[in-house]
């Protein structure tokens, strides 16, 4: 690979500068696109974006970035969030303390002098040429610093291509499609790549493949309805099992889930009524794994609530340290409490429904 090291001031950097949104966002006399389609969104707090600025203020060092050039054009490889509130800056889409002055100011309310010194500030830039293979390995092994890249925005600056633009559309931009639809069922952030990265899990496991695989196969479609449509299932699918909604819904696996679980039929009633009731149980101590619960069976995903030390050791006691079974005497140690009418019919985690029941005893009735 060729790397070729620059200094660019902010005003060269800024010149032609262009947010279109979904469309990218471009600058140094649109020769540079600041946001190629592996990169993610704009993620910087108040705090971080104001401190680039004091910094450049001050005159002192940034971090250095890296460029790729691609088509005779440059792409920024790392750096976008230095870059963007630098440039956001000088576009006046936001004010901030600067250079000592108590009052917040945009670029416009700043003297011709602290203008100037801003624009003057020089970029230390490397310029990398080589391969797309080469400039991937690059943009890992520089990727140490800032904000650190997720698995999936890896895997986005390997497969970008026309599929992940419309698979950014839909489940990466702010009030996407994803989000403003689906929020309340997903758990991480969209900008971030995480409802991307979700979507695409869970598509994979319906195709008995992983991520990587997927999104090479196709890194060349012009859409992502194979994705989209399949997403959108999961949720009908989740909103007609589940009638009613609980805040214990979000960042469920529900792809995970409608994979395994959707050609089974069920009683849609009294599944909201059994949830509302087990909602209520306190002897219930995981409440997300109700929903689970309900399409499986399986009670361990509930983690019912065990028997306290000192309930079990009153019972121990009542039976004269020996287990209610098999009769024979045993140390507090090597015994179990257990429900006398399990949880599943009725029975509640109390004293009156508990019965210390040595290992082997215990192990051979929950095998029945």
């Amino acid at each position: 690979m060729k790397i070729e090291k620059k200094e660019i001031s902010v005003e060269n950097i800024y010149k032609d500068y262009k947010d279109s949104g979904d469309y990218g966002v471009v600058g140094y006399g649109g020769l540079l696109n600041i946001r190629p389609e592996f990169q993610r969104e704009f993620i910087y707090a108040e705090k971080e974006r104001n401190e680039v600025l004091t910094t450049v203020s001050k005159g002192f060092p940034l971090n250095i970035i890296y460029w790729t050039v691609k088509d005779g054009k440059y792409e920024l490889l790392d750096g976008q969030q230095r870059t963007l509130s630098v440039c956001q800056y000088v576009d006046n889409k936001f004010s901030m303390k600067i250079f000592g002055n108590d009052y917040n100011r945009t670029f416009n309310n700043l003297t011709p002098e602290e203008k100037k010194q801003i624009l003057d500030y020089k970029f230390d830039i490397y310029i990398c040429e080589g391969s797309d293979s080469e400039k991937i390995e690059w943009f890992n092994v520089i990727n140490i610093a800032g904000e650190k890249l997720t698995e999936q925005e890896r895997r986005n600056a390997v497969f970008t291509g026309p599929w992940l633009a419309e698979a950014k559309k839909y489940f990466s931009k702010t009030n996407c499609p994803a989000y403003i639809q689906f929020r309340n069922y997903l758990s991480g952030s969209a900008i971030r790549q995480e409802y991307l990265e979700t979507a695409l899990k869970w598509i994979s496991d319906r195709d008995s493949c992983n991520i990587d695989d997927y999104m090479g196969i196709h890194q060349s479609d012009n859409n992502i309805d194979d994705l989209r449509l399949y997403f959108e299932s999961v949720f009908n699918w989740v909103k007609t099992v589940f009638k009613t909604y609980y805040k214990e819904m979000k960042g469920i696996n529900w792809g995970i889930l409608y994979n395994k679980y959707h050609n089974n039929t069920y009683n849609y009633t009294d599944i909201d009524l059994k949830i509302k009731e087990l909602m209520l149980d306190s002897d219930v101590q995981n409440k997300k794994g109700i929903f689970e619960y309900m399409l499986s069976g399986e009670e361990k995903l509930l983690n019912i609530r065990a028997f306290v030390d000192n309930i079990k050791r009153s019972v121990y006691t009542a039976q004269g340290g020996k287990c209610k079974k098999c009769g024979k005497s045993f140390d507090i140690s090597e015994m179990e409490a257990d429900h006398i009418t399990p949880w599943s019919q009725g029975g509640r985690t109390e004293k009156e429904n508990c019965q210390m029941l040595c290992k082997d005893c215990n192990r051979r009735k929950s095998n029945h």
